[in-house]
């Protein structure tokens, strides 16, 4: 069974994506986390997430593999948010046809505001 709300964390930074996972989980998001694309994309066939927060730089498989696979396989109806710290995030968002980018080290409220964007509130 799919929960269209939950949200992909999948960054290989363990420390990242817990407290990522945590702030998201404390505004009633429910989530799953993948250390690297390949990870990713088995947890999205097993049950499709309502919006993808990608690491690029990853091992096994980094963000621009795994963007493109999802891509492939699903097109645009799946929201991806690339997380980077790389220089020139907006030009790596296009390169992936990413639907936005958040740059880290990032602000909280940053982080729930694109969240909101692509992904109703649970406390709505």
């Amino acid at each position: 069974m799919s929960d269209s709300r939950y949200i992909l964390i999948v960054d290989d930074d363990q420390d990242m994506s817990e407290v990522v996972r945590a702030v998201l989980e404390a505004e009633g998001y429910p989530c799953r986390c993948a250390a690297n694309g390949q990870q990713a994309l088995a947890e999205v066939a097993a049950a499709m997430p309502g919006l993808i927060l990608l690491d690029m730089l990853m091992p096994v498989m980094n963000g621009w593999e795994a963007a493109h696979e999802l891509r492939q396989s699903y097109g645009r109806g799946l929201p991806i948010v690339i997380m980077t710290a790389a220089e020139h995030a907006e030009a790596r968002r296009e390169g992936v046809s990413a639907d936005d980018v958040l740059a880290k080290p990032f602000e909280l409220r940053d982080l729930l505001r694109i969240v909101a964007k692509y992904v109703p509130s649970p406390r709505a």
